[in-house]
């Protein structure tokens, strides 16, 4: 097992690293600080933040400017660190533990947050009265990951609710309509006329990332582990779910892709050659198709995701970072009151769409046309179709996969073994699935 053990240790960080550029860019290798808030008076209150992303740091920067314009009286000089990754996270679990040397403020990775929520002494600071003002407009699933017995911890940059982009010029060329497409049968039939018409896939048949079961989970209500966190992976209802993407595999529907999933930079390469006609993503995979896919502009329409059966849940929430105000801070009212105005408020979630292109947990602003709809915008020129109109479609359907203590275990053992057997070997789904469930117990021994 030793050597086992070391090689998942390896992937860890890259998964993880893989997982939290979904929110931003990391800082590299080195530690970097610097204080914000130039236009705060001599009285401003100094607290301090903690982040692995730099652009987290800037979206706080922008809001802080806005905060002491308003509150001229609770002024607030920002001291911003950006960290690794790891380093970050190590640092803060240390920190919070010992109750020395934490920040007020920090930023914690949601597959890193089920470690700072053990035990029964939190020590993050409760958010449920600063969060209680947005309690009505905010999307739910993105505050009960954060939470613990009805106490609400951190609060996201993001919903990332999982979206389907169709690429309507191959569709179109093998006579599909992407509004057709309201089930997996319906995905399967067209899959087969594009790969028939095109010689193009339809989608992916991921093997480095667990994207796809957790949306096909979420789709029947179901998930990794069970109410009390306890893994399990061979349950019937993923089973049924990798049985349906085998079947649409073996009829061409679904392919595997150099990199593993559609958030690599091979997998983008293709997606750019017109090789895959369909990316089912959260809705941060936006700035990748702008940034990284700029020849496919004008050819993706945004939509729901296929279901089992029509009534099902058609999104999830994907991806996530969790901003906490830590309890030993210098002011933790003030820090509270900060964080809830520079994440969760009408001016700061719409910086986030216009600024980062995420999905903001606000839903007030996915009602706001002059925001969603602005035609200057970046995101809203590449696409055919604007997210919002598919966002508000499905709100009330977006579901959460629970981080817990096991699942970077999980993660882990299916995106290096699991997922490879099923979708590159052609093992039985039971069997793989059996056999990572009995992976997963050996390794959380």
């Amino acid at each position: 097992m030793k050597k086992r053990s070391a090689l998942i240790s390896i992937v860890t960080i890259l998964i993880m690293s893989l997982v939290f550029t979904a929110c931003g860019n990391p800082s590299g290798s080195k530690t970097e600080t610097q204080q914000l808030g130039a236009n705060a008076g001599e009285n401003a209150t100094e607290l301090s933040f903690w982040t692995f992303a730099d652009l987290h740091g800037k979206h706080l920067d922008k809001m802080l400017g806005l905060w002491n314009q308003q509150n001229p009286d609770k002024q607030i000089k920002l001291n911003v660190t950006v960290m690794p990754y790891d380093d970050m996270h190590n640092k803060l679990l240390l920190a919070v533990t010992s109750g020395k040397g934490a920040p007020d403020i920090a930023d914690i990775e949601l597959g890193q947050f089920p470690k700072f929520l053990e035990g029964d002494n939190v020590p993050l600071e409760s958010l449920n009265d600063v969060f209680a003002p947005y309690k009505d407009v905010v999307v739910p699933s993105r505050v009960e990951i954060y939470s613990k017995a009805d106490q609400v911890y951190g609060f996201d940059y993001h919903v990332g609710a999982t979206l389907a982009f169709y690429n309507t010029e191959i569709l179109e060329q093998a006579g599909v309509d992407y509004k057709t497409i309201k089930t997996w049968e319906d995905y399967k039939q067209a899959g087969i006329k594009v790969y028939e018409k095109t010689g193009k896939y339809l989608g992916t048949a991921d093997t480095s990332a667990s994207w796809q079961a957790s949306l096909l989970l979420a789709q029947q209500n179901a998930d990794f582990t069970d109410e009390n966190g306890t893994p399990k992976v061979n349950s019937p209802e993923m089973i049924k779910a990798y049985e349906m993407l085998v079947d649409l595999q073996k009829n061409n529907v679904i392919h595997t892709i150099p990199g593993g999933q559609p958030d690599t930079e091979e997998a983008k390469g293709e997606y750019n050659k017109g090789n895959y006609a369909s990316a089912l993503m959260p809705e941060w995979y936006m700035s990748r198709f702008v940034n990284e896919m700029k020849d496919l502009k004008g050819k993706y329409a945004i939509a729901p995701l296929p279901v089992f059966e029509e009534g099902n849940p058609r999104s999830v929430g994907l991806g996530g970072t969790g901003t906490v105000v830590t309890k030993n801070g210098k002011d933790v009212l003030l820090a509270k009151e900060f964080v809830a105005f520079a994440k969760l408020s009408k001016e700061a979630t719409t910086e986030i769409w216009n600024t980062l292109g995420f999905d903001p947990i606000n839903m007030e602003v996915w009602k706001d046309d002059a925001v969603t709809k602005n035609p200057e915008n970046e995101y809203v020129q590449y696409f055919k179709t604007n997210a919002f109109d598919t966002l508000n479609e499905i709100k009330d359907e977006i579901r959460a996969i629970k981080s817990v203590k096991a699942s970077p275990t999980i993660g882990n053992i299916f995106n290096t073994v699991t997922l490879n057997a099923i979708f590159e070997d052609g093992q039985d789904v039971k069997e793989a699935l059996d056999e990572a469930q009995a992976a997963i117990e050996q390794e959380l021994k």
